[in-house]
C-alpha cells in the first residue's frame, strides 16, 4: 500500500472520494440537460479545438462542490486554470471529449482527482454517455461502478487492442501518424474514440490493452493513470520513467506489454 501523505487515512480518502463523486455528477448533470440540444460553441488551439458551454459550466459546478468542502484546496480545471497554490489540489476536466459531445458521438466524460503533496490520491471518471462511473484510492484498488477492475492479462502484442488519440496541433498530429501506423501493422486493432480520460480507464477496465498519447495535460490523464495503476497497470512517460505532468507522450498499459509498446512507438525518435 502506497505511503500516505501527513494527515491522510482511510476517513478522509473516501471523504475526498465522496465529494469527487458529488462534483461529477454535477457536471454530469449538465452533460445531461444538454446533450442533443443547442448550446453555444467556441474554439480554442485551434479551429477544430473546441469548448462549449457546456465545458464552462460543469466546470463551475465542479468548482462550486468542492469550494463547499475544502476551501482551501487549490483547482485546476481545464476551462479557468488554476485558481491557488495549496497542498491540495484538485484537477479537473469538466467535459473530457467535447467535440464527441458536440456532434452526439456517446463517448466522453468528467474526470476528477485530488493530488496532495504530488501525489494523487482520488480519482473519478464519470463516463455520462453510458452511465459509467470508475473510481480509484490510492492503494486500494479501482473500480467501475462498485465492481473491481483489473487490467487484461494479454501478453502477446500481436493479440492485443491498443488505442490512441490526438492533439488539436497539425504538427503532433502529424508526429503520431506515424505511430499508428506502426501499431496497425502490429497489434489486432487500434481504437481512436476521443476522450483520454475513458481511454485510459479502459486500460485500467481490460477492454483494450494499452493507450498512448502525445503531448496531453494534466486534467486530461490525472484521474486515469491512478485507475490504470490501481488497477494493477502501468504508467510512464516516453522513456518508460513515471509520467511527469510535463511528459511529451503518456503510456498506459497491463503491464505486461508496456516495454513491447515502449519499443514499437520508440517514442524518443518520434519527439525528436
Amino acid at each position: 500500500m502506497d505511503t500516505l501523505p501527513h494527515g491522510f487515512g482511510d476517513v478522509e480518502l473516501h471523504a475526498a472520494l465522496d465529494v469527487a463523486i458529488e462534483a461529477a455528477d454535477a457536471a454530469a448533470r449538465i452533460h445531461r440537460a444538454h446533450q442533443g440540444g443547442s448550446f453555444a460553441t467556441r474554439t480554442k488551439s485551434t479551429d477544430i479545438d473546441l469548448v462549449t458551454e457546456v465545458d464552462t459550466r460543469s466546470e463551475a459546478a465542479i468548482r462550486e462542490v468542492i469550494a463547499e468542502y475544502y476551501p482551501d484546496h487549490a483547482v485546476l480545471g481545464e476551462e479557468q486554470g488554476q485558481d491557488a497554490t495549496a497542498r491540495c489540489r484538485w484537477i479537473v476536466d469538466p467535459l473530457d471529449g467535447t467535440v464527441n459531445y458536440a456532434h452526439g458521438f456517446p463517448f466522453y466524460c468528467v474526470s476528477i482527482a485530488l493530488e496532495v503533496d504530488g501525489q494523487v490520491l482520488v480519482a473519478v471518471v464519470h463516463d455520462t454517455a453510458n452511465g459509467e462511473r470508475f473510481t480509484a484510492l490510492t492503494g486500494r484498488g479501482a473500480f467501475v461502478d462498485g465492481r473491481r477492475l483489473h487490467v487484461s492479462g494479454t501478453t502477446d502484442l500481436r493479440s492485443s487492442i491498443i488505442s490512441t488519440g490526438f492533439s488539436y496541433d497539425l504538427a503532433t498530429i502529424e508526429q503520431n501518424v506515424p505511430l499508428l501506423a506502426r501499431a496497425l501493422a502490429s497489434t489486432q486493432g487500434i481504437r481512436r474514440a476521443g476522450s483520454a480520460a475513458l481511454d485510459i480507464c479502459y486500460v485500467g477496465a481490460g477492454r483494450v490493452d494499452a493507450f498512448w498519447e502525445l503531448r496531453l495535460n494534466a486534467w486530461d490523464v490525472a484521474a486515469g493513470l491512478l485507475i490504470v495503476r490501481e488497477a494493477g497497470g502501468t504508467v510512464t512517460g516516453p522513456d518508460g520513467s513515471p509520467y511527469r505532468w510535463d511528459d511529451e507522450a503518456f503510456v498506459a498499459s497491463n503491464g505486461a506489454l508496456h516495454a513491447r509498446v515502449l519499443e514499437l512507438l520508440n517514442l524518443g525518435q518520434a519527439l525528436a
